[in-house]
């Protein structure tokens, strides 16, 4: 193709003469054969000549041609040595990298394994101390909690008494005992009468007998009620002398009898308001026992005037199925105060129960966010320990490449082109 190209090259310009001369100037006139035929052997003539002309100058294009395509091959050759000895070259420059890469690669896997053994065994021993830690601080919370559940149960066993106190005193308000049924025997003995009943009726602690007051005067019973009333005084001392001789007594001597009867009951009703009417110490009435009923009821019927005298100066007389029914209120009054007293000390309890079941769920709530922290601190040791094991795998992923024969990458100082050989 390129020989063919050089020869068409060669024949333009003998063409461009030729056209040249024919499109000169106007054709003239047809010449006779005999005068274009010098001209027609003149030009075979000039194309015979070009054409040797185009030929020795095709030929010597061909040799330059195959010249430089000789120079071009020697040339191929000869980069192509260039690039097998840089290629070997280079590799030999890969493999010392590739070398020097994974000794480096080695000992860092030597250092991250030391590194991980060391992380290891303090994560070990930060593990084993917060185990302990939190077995003491479980023992000791189990030791509170024992202690509070003991407590509970001590005040749960008073509460447990104090309801077994109330129940008793509610049994002490339903029990009735029996009464002396002969009234006269009662009233010569009005003392030892009235003992039983208070007795009976109220509780130990609920009385005293021959009590002294801060006058210095002694009351044949005290009878302890809260404020208000407050204590109230009994007296056995009936004047029963005067009360038999006015009975027994007829005619005018009766009447005398209940003359001076009424005046001894004055007398005594003034004693009882004066010495046992005590503001502050005692309540504002007190009691005088009457032995007998048929007395009680006599006197009320015969001797009015003098009961509601007495009444008005606090003295109210009682016999002993008024002062049994009064007994009995004072009793109820004592177990309402008791049931109070025991109330407010079931309250108090309960109260302080209430402290203690407060202080287990504190220790509770606190016992749960130490392990909530625990729980913390566990999930970011297994966090770190994942890191490091997926560390760990990486690199043993990288020593099985290196051990298939998997080039590592080079670093840029070693592969810069500086390092290279030249050609």
């Amino acid at each position: 193709m390129e020989n063919w190209l050089i020869l068409l090259l060669a024949l333009l310009p003998g063409l461009a003469a030729l056209l040249l001369l024919l499109f000169r100037r106007p054709a003239p006139a047809a010449l006779p054969a005999e005068t274009l035929m010098p001209l027609v052997e003149r030009l075979g003539a000039i194309q015979s000549g070009v054409g040797e002309q185009l030929a020795q100058q095709a030929r010597e294009v061909g040799a330059a041609l195959s010249a430089q395509n000789q120079r071009l091959a020697e040339a191929q050759a000869l980069a192509a040595e260039r690039a097998r000895m840089q290629e070997a070259a280079l590799a030999e420059r890969l493999a010392q990298a590739t070398q020097v890469m994974t000794e480096s690669l080695i000992e860092q896997g030597r250092r991250v394994n030391e590194a991980v053994a060391a992380q290891n065994e303090r994560l070990n021993a930060a593990l084993t101390g917060q185990s302990e830690r939190v077995a003491r601080q479980l023992t000791e919370q189990f030791a509170a909690t024992q202690e509070t559940a003991k407590a509970i149960g001590e005040r749960l066993a008073v509460i447990d008494a104090a309801r077994s106190n109330i129940e008793a005193l509610g049994a002490q308000v339903t029990t009735l005992s029996g009464i002396l049924s002969n009234k006269q025997s009662r009233g010569a003995f009005g003392e030892v009468q009235l003992r039983r009943l208070v007795e009976d009726r109220l509780p130990a602690d609920g009385y005293s007998w021959q009590h002294t007051l801060s006058n210095r005067h002694r009351a044949d019973c005290l009878i302890h009620l809260p404020h208000p009333p407050g204590p109230v005084v009994v007296d056995s001392k009936f004047p029963l002398e005067g009360w038999l001789t006015q009975r027994d007594a007829e005619g005018r001597e009766r009447d005398l009898a209940a003359k001076a009867f009424a005046s001894d009951m004055r007398k005594h009703v003034g004693d009882i308001a004066t010495k046992y009417l005590i503001p502050g110490e005692t309540a504002e009435g007190a009691l005088l026992f009457v032995p007998s009923e048929a007395i009680y009821a006599e006197l009320h019927a015969t001797q009015a005037p003098l009961v509601e005298e007495a009444a008005r100066m606090g003295v109210y007389i009682v016999s002993p199925s008024t002062l049994w029914a009064v007994l009995g209120t004072m009793r109820a009054l004592m177990q309402d105060v008791r049931i109070r007293a025991e109330a407010r000390r079931i309250q108090d309890e309960v109260k302080r129960m209430g402290t203690e079941v407060g202080r287990l769920d504190t220790r509770v709530a606190k016992l749960k966010k130490h392990f909530s922290d625990m729980q913390d601190d566990v999930r970011m040791i297994d966090i770190t320990t994942e890191k490091i094991v997926r560390a760990s795998e990486r690199m043993a992923a990288v020593e099985l490449e290196e051990a298939a024969g998997a080039p590592p990458a080079v670093s840029l100082a070693e592969a810069s082109p500086a390092s290279l050989p030249r050609a």
